[in-house]
């Protein structure tokens, strides 16, 4: 009983704990101006379960989307037997699900062996083409310091936990076979019985210390990763779903527009609204964004599902033509100044501004400038993140309400303002091009 209760508290303890930074977060992302839903949401789950389910935008690199499916279902098939250990450590009893499933049992003890070695060797491989073979997208400029070792303590985590699921089973194996209450036979176990010649030897009462070990290990490893995910680029778990759900579902390509200026700059302009009225809301619209509270909860969202994989800024062209430019960068400093908000929300329940902003502290106007907005990065994005809408709308606010755009910019301006073109060329002249 005494190990019921420490492990019932240390469950409840250790899911509150996840629920409160969930909520957290979710406090921080409502920061954010409001995002529109266009099109049907049929559409919508059809791409979510395409682009997050399916992963179809992996498939363009075989060896990353093979090893990130094994896995990703491997993570789904393993689960189920962490359900029974959740169910065997509340109420002591022992693989609680073999009497329910029958023979079907067996199956799933073997389904879940397979897919334990198979994550081994996908984590294993992953750590290989981080740390030995050193894929350039991994060591660009901004993967120094934590987002490294956050990849890094994810795999290593991994693999220790599908390591102490192997050692559980190989002595509840030998236990069985042995006939130790309450080790009933139950279960086939492929993989974790070749470990068996390393614990032959063992006395009952060393086996059983074995397996209660690597099972504390297992699900208090379990318990610890689902609470450190909230502090990791591994967050993507959970919101690539909804992010592809609320992801755009024109083709990506399309520059990202902000309809709530339209009235604005009509009305700057002495332009009739569509209702031949003036606007008169009363509300003061950020022309473009400066900090993260001016961009959409969708920005955000992007921001917090970013897997740091770097797809986007290894097609970058401003990125490969040795511009400071890194789309990846713009995701990663626009969570980083969300954290910043965040840990206001936990120290005080309050955030206040602090003079600070994303565009100065974290992106300088060098980088935003440098992009082409090609969207070569959206179209790279395995779960439809939008670099470029970040991007614009920092450029709008440098246009529009800082008034520091580049020189060739201002000449551009002046231009389309007297000429109706961006060359100094009277518009009867546009066409004498063609007589040349």
């Amino acid at each position: 009983m005494l190990s019921q209760v420490i492990f019932g508290v240390v469950l409840v303890g250790a899911v509150a704990l996840f629920v409160y930074h969930i909520r957290l977060l979710n406090r921080t992302l409502k920061i954010g101006r409001p995002y529109a839903l266009e099109g049907p949401s049929s559409a919508h789950w059809m791409q979510m379960l395409r682009v997050a389910v399916f992963q179809q935008r992996m498939m363009d690199r075989p060896i990353a989307s093979a090893a990130h499916w094994v896995i990703y279902v491997g993570f789904l098939v393993i689960n189920i037997e962490v359900l029974e250990i959740v169910i065997d450590g509340l109420t002591g009893s022992h693989r609680a699900l073999a009497p329910l499933l029958g023979s079907a049992y067996n199956l799933m003890t073997v389904s879940a062996e397979v897919f334990l070695a198979l994550v081994f060797v996908a984590a294993v491989i992953f750590l290989w083409r981080r740390n030995i073979q050193k894929l350039p997208r991994f060591h660009t400029a901004e993967m120094r310091g934590w987002p490294p070792l956050d990849a890094n303590i994810i795999l290593w985590t991994e693999i220790g936990l599908v390591s102490a699921l192997l050692i559980m089973n190989a002595a509840d194996f030998i236990l069985q076979t042995r006939g130790v209450p309450p080790y009933v036979q139950a279960g086939a176990f492929p993989v974790s019985s070749l470990l068996r010649p390393l614990f032959e030897g063992f006395s009952d009462n060393t086996l059983i210390a074995v397996e209660r070990a690597a099972w504390w290990v297992h699900i208090l490893g379990i318990l610890a990763f689902l609470n450190y995910i909230p502090f990791s680029k591994h967050l993507h778990i959970f919101l690539s779903f909804p992010n592809t759900y609320y992801a755009p579902l024109e083709v990506p390509g399309k520059i990202p527009s902000n309809p709530a200026l339209t009235p604005t700059i009509k009305e700057a302009l002495g332009l009739p609204l569509e209702n031949g009225t003036a606007q008169h809301s009363g509300e003061t619209i950020p022309l473009g964004a400066k900090d993260v509270t001016e961009l959409s909860w969708k920005n955000l969202l992007d921001a917090y599902t970013c897997t740091e994989c770097g797809r986007c800024t290894s097609v970058c062209p401003a990125h490969l033509t040795g511009k400071k430019l890194s789309p990846r960068k713009i995701m990663m400093d626009t969570r980083d100044r969300l954290e910043e908000i965040k840990r206001a929300y936990h120290k005080t329940g309050h955030w206040e501004p602090d003079g600070r902003s994303l565009l100065g502290d974290y992106i300088t106007p060098e980088e935003i400038w440098a992009c082409t907005t090609c969207n070569a990065c959206v179209r790279a994005c395995p779960v439809l993140i939008n670099p470029v809408s970040i991007i614009v709308q920092l450029r709008e606010h440098l246009v529009m309400e800082a008034s520091q755009a580049p020189e060739s910019l201002n000449v551009m301006f002046t231009n389309l303002e007297n000429n109706g073109s961006p060359w100094a060329l009277p518009a009867a002249d546009r066409a004498k091009w063609i007589e040349a």
